[in-house]
């Protein structure tokens, strides 16, 4: 799954050309990609690493692991540990926002997982297991770190080989609460679909004003992960809602959609924004 992840480019909406009016939304000012001046991929490149635990007798079901991924995202990025001014992790997410903005997802069990824990980072968990089903899904997120020097415990983890699956079809989701919808026509691993999950988050974080983020915040950051039909997907694709792009590194085409942020507070009309090289 390492490079499944994908990266975050710039955002390329009518907000962002410099003959574009400006903007008193303030979810649109939020956007650190509002600037489309700035070169990316010059800028020194990090990686927000997120470890998933699968113990190989009992693996999380798949929609619970791109949930909970998507909601780890969500909870660093409003730590004070990431946004105070003296956090100690506000320079690694601040360097790692000024380029691409990369996510890889690994896998680990046992001892292994027992020695990510003991790294600086946030692990959260899934749904519970109901009536002997999978267990609930474990993810740990660290703060960004560079792409080219991971800690050792993290960098020796496998990034491949992943295979989650749900044992029965996720239940609709509740259209009052955010929804991450994935592209139906695309098929991707549980670790690129885990990253891809987490950038929809992001994008509608970053979209979200003050008080609409304090209210998600304080809900425990609620949202489902569903893939809707061909028909579904294209209307969403429409709406004016934050859209995905990958970058096209690993398992699918460059520049394919992959996620819909449906979230209720971003359900107006507006401009169309997406990201591209995701």
């Amino acid at each position: 799954m390492d490079g499944a992840g994908g990266t975050l480019g710039r955002v390329t909406s009518s907000d962002t050309r410099p003959d574009a009016p400006t903007s008193s939304d303030d979810r649109v000012r939020n956007s650190p990609f509002r600037h489309s001046e700035t070169d990316r991929d010059a800028a020194p490149q990090f990686v927000l690493p997120l470890v998933v635990r699968i113990e190989k007798a009992a693996p999380p079901a798949r929609t619970d692991a791109l949930e909970t991924a998507a909601r780890a995202v969500l909870v660093l990025l409003s730590d004070e540990r990431a946004t105070a001014a003296d956090g100690e992790w506000t320079e690694a997410v601040r360097s790692w926002q000024d380029a691409r903005i990369r996510k890889v997802v690994r896998r680990a069990r046992g001892a292994e997982w027992r020695r990510a824990e003991g790294l600086p980072g946030i692990t959260l968990g899934g749904r519970a297991a109901v009536d002997g089903g999978p267990p609930a899904a474990e993810v740990r997120v660290f703060p960004p770190v560079p792409l080219d020097s991971w800690p050792k415990d993290l960098a020796k983890l496998q990034v491949s080989g992943t295979d989650l699956d749900d044992p029965e079809p996720p239940s609709a989701p509740g259209l009052a609460e955010p929804v991450l919808w994935l592209n139906p026509e695309i098929t991707m691993s549980a670790g690129k679909a885990m990253a891809q999950a987490g950038h929809g988050t992001q994008l509608a974080w970053w979209e979200l004003d003050d008080a609409a983020r304090a209210a998600w915040r304080s809900a425990g950051f609620p949202l489902s992960v569903r893939t809707p039909s061909a028909e579904q997907w294209a209307r969403l694709v429409a709406a004016g809602l934050p859209v995905v792009r990958d970058a096209g590194y690993t398992e699918i085409a460059p520049g394919s959609c992959t996620v819909v942020a449906d979230h209720p507070a971003l359900r107006r009309p507006g401009p169309s924004h997406r990201v591209d090289g995701l």
